[in-house]
C-alpha cells in the first residue's frame, strides 16, 4: 500500500480523497494555487505545496508543477479527483514515466474514452448500445444531409472533443441543418482547437442514466447500479438520484452486467461510469468517463461501499474488496449540487462566506470545503457543495432532503440552494417523472 499520496485537486473532492487516505493510514499531500492558500484542503492534508497562480492553467493544469510536488514530497501515487487533469492521458503517462502511480484508468483507457468518436466505436465494438448516428467524424455539409436521411431528423451535432455543451447542436430539419452544422464547427474549434463534428439520431425525451463500474486491471469488474441525472442546466447535472425512477430491477441487471463485461474485456482499473440517454425501455450510451463522478456519493450511500478508497486498493495492486454478488441496493439517495450562483440567471457568485452552517442528523451528508470566513475565489468552478441524503425509500429520501436544505446556512455569497426548495415542490419532481428537457423548461415558465 502506498505511503503517501498527492490530490491534483481542490475543494470538496480533495477533502474526500484526504479523508478516505486518513482513513487507511495513508499521508496525503496537497497541491493549491496561490488562490487557494487558505483552502480547507490545505488546512487538512498532511503536507501542502504551492505550484503556481491562480489560473487552472498555471496551477492545478500544471503538469511538470504537480510531478515536481510528488518529487519534492516523496508521494508514491497522484489521485486526480474529477475535472482539471483526472482525464488526460498525458498527465497519467508523465506519471507512469515517472515511476509515479495514477489513481485510475491506464493512459490508453483515457485517451480511447477522451475521443467522442472512438469511444462510441469501442462500445459498440463491446456489445454496449449506441445510439444510431454516423460512422465517425462528418467532414461537410453534404455528408451531414446524407447522415440525416439515413437516421431521419431530428439530428444532433457534437463536436468529437466535446463537453459541456459546446459544440453541440439539434437540427430539426434540413435548413437548421445548415445553421446547426457550421455553428456547432465552429464553437467546437473555439472550445477545443478541434473542429471534427459527429451525428447522432436526437431524442425527443429520454433520461440520463449512468451506470457506474469499476475494474481491477486484471479482467474483473462489475457494476453498481445506476444514478438517474436527467435534472440538468444547459448539459450541466444539478439533481442526481440513484436508483434511478423509471429503472426497473430486470432493466438494471441486464444493462449493468453489459458494462461490467465490456470493461473487463479490455482489464479497465479503477472507478468509471458508462453514460447513456434512456427512453422507450431503451439504452443509447452516450460517452465513458474514466474518473470519479461528481455524484458518486449517492451510489456509496445505497450500496454502503467507499469509492475512494477502492480506487486507492486496486491502483496499489490489491484486489476489490466487494464481488457483484456482494453488491445489494439499500434504499434511495439523492443528491443536490450547491454553486455559488445567482439565481434567476445563475450568474457566478464568489465572495465572502460570512457564516456556513452543514446541515446533519440521520442520512444526511454534506461534502464541502466551505468554512465561515471563508472567500470563495472567482477563478475556478461555482460547485460550493454536495448535500447527499439517504433514505429507505425514495419518498423518504425527498423528505430529508427538504429538511436538510432548511438547515443549510450559507451567509454572505448567493447560492442555488433556493432552487431545489422551489424543485422539491414540483408534482413531477415528486413522482420521479422528468427528462433531460424538464428543468430547461421549468425554468423557463419560472423566470420568464
Amino acid at each position: 500500500m502506498f505511503e503517501k499520496i498527492l490530490i491534483a485537486n481542490r475543494g470538496e473532492i480533495a477533502l474526500r480523497v484526504i479523508r478516505a487516505a486518513r482513513e487507511m493510514g495513508i499521508k496525503s499531500v496537497a497541491v493549491h494555487s496561490t488562490a487557494d492558500a487558505d483552502a480547507m484542503h490545505v488546512r487538512m492534508a498532511d503536507e501542502s505545496v504551492c505550484i503556481g497562480p491562480a489560473p487552472s492553467s498555471e496551477s492545478y493544469l500544471n503538469k511538470a508543477a504537480i510531478i515536481s510536488a510528488c518529487e519534492i514530497t516523496g508521494a508514491q501515487a497522484v489521485h486526480p479527483g474529477y475535472g482539471f487533469l483526472s482525464e488526460n492521458a498525458a498527465f497519467a503517462q508523465a506519471l507512469q514515466d515517472h515511476g509515479i502511480t495514477f489513481i485510475g484508468p491506464n493512459a490508453e483507457h483515457i485517451r480511447i474514452m477522451g475521443d467522442k468518436i472512438t469511444a462510441k466505436e469501442t462500445a459498440k465494438d463491446l456489445g454496449i448500445p449506441v445510439v444510431p448516428g454516423s460512422d465517425g467524424g462528418v467532414p461537410d455539409y453534404e455528408s451531414a444531409i446524407k447522415v440525416a436521411e439515413d437516421i431521419g431528423f431530428p439530428v444532433i451535432i457534437k463536436a468529437t472533443a466535446g463537453g459541456g455543451g459546446r459544440g453541440m447542436k439539434v437540427a430539426r430539419n434540413a435548413e437548421e441543418l445548415e445553421i446547426a452544422f457550421r455553428t456547432a464547427r465552429s464553437e467546437a474549434k473555439a472550445a477545443f482547437g478541434n473542429d471534427e463534428v459527429y451525428m447522432e439520431k436526437y431524442l425527443q425525451k429520454p433520461r440520463h442514466i449512468e451506470i457506474q463500474v469499476f475494474g481491477d486491471g486484471k479482467g474483473r469488474a462489475v457494476h453498481l447500479g445506476e444514478r438517474d441525472c436527467s435534472l440538468q442546466r444547459r448539459h450541466q447535472k444539478v439533481f442526481e438520484e440513484a436508483p434511478g425512477p423509471a429503472i426497473t430491477p430486470k432493466m438494471r441487471a441486464e444493462i449493468g452486467a453489459i458494462c461490467a463485461n465490456a470493461v473487463a474485456k479490455i482489464n479497465y482499473i479503477g472507478a468509471g461510469t458508462i453514460e447513456f440517454l434512456y427512453e422507450d425501455g431503451k439504452f443509447y450510451f452516450i460517452e465513458m468517463n474514466t474518473r470519479l463522478q461528481v455524484e458518486h456519493p449517492v451510489t456509496e450511500y445505497i450500496f454502503g461501499v467507499d469509492l475512494v478508497r477502492e480506487q486507492i486498493r486496486v491502483a496499489a495492486g490489491l484486489p476489490m474488496s466487494f464481488t457483484q454478488d456482494e453488491l445489494e441496493i439499500n434504499g434511495h439517495a439523492i443528491e443536490v449540487r450547491i454553486n455559488a450562483e445567482k439565481l434567476p440567471n445563475f450568474a457566478p457568485c464568489p465572495g465572502r462566506v460570512r457564516m456556513f452552517h452543514a446541515p446533519g442528523g440521520f442520512g444526511v451528508r454534506m461534502d464541502s470545503a466551505l468554512y465561515s470566513g471563508y472567500s470563495i475565489p472567482p477563478y475556478y468552478d461555482s460547485l460550493i457543495g454536495k448535500l447527499i441524503v439517504h433514505g429507505r425509500d425514495r419518498p423518504e429520501a425527498l423528505a430529508r432532503l427538504k429538511r436538510a436544505l432548511g438547515e443549510l446556512i450559507i451567509d454572505g455569497v448567493d447560492s442555488s440552494v433556493p432552487l431545489f426548495h422551489m424543485l422539491l415542490a414540483e408534482p413531477d419532481i415528486q413522482n420521479g417523472d422528468y427528462n433531460i428537457h424538464w428543468l430547461e423548461k421549468w425554468l423557463a415558465q419560472q423566470f420568464a
